[in-house]
């Protein structure tokens, strides 16, 4: 089942700096990682991950298994 564009662009936005819409659409490599920039810099480095999810907004048109957004 394909999941929401809309939602994976609303929890890049909000949440983007834990990596909540990677897990969302199933890269969870992507989403350790930037959680882990986050968590482990104590949200020092978060701006990284936060420019991160930016460009995954505009970069990621499908999910982790090929499937389109809706």
């Amino acid at each position: 089942m394909p999941k929401s564009r809309l939602a994976y662009i609303l929890l890049a936005l909000f949440l983007g700096g834990l990596g909540i819409h990677n897990f969302y659409a199933g890269y969870k490599g992507k989403a350790i990682a930037q959680l882990l920039i986050t968590v482990v810099s104590l949200g020092y480095l978060s701006i990284i991950s936060g420019i991160w999810a930016l460009v995954d907004i505009f970069v990621v048109k499908q999910d982790a298994d090929g499937t389109p957004f809706n």
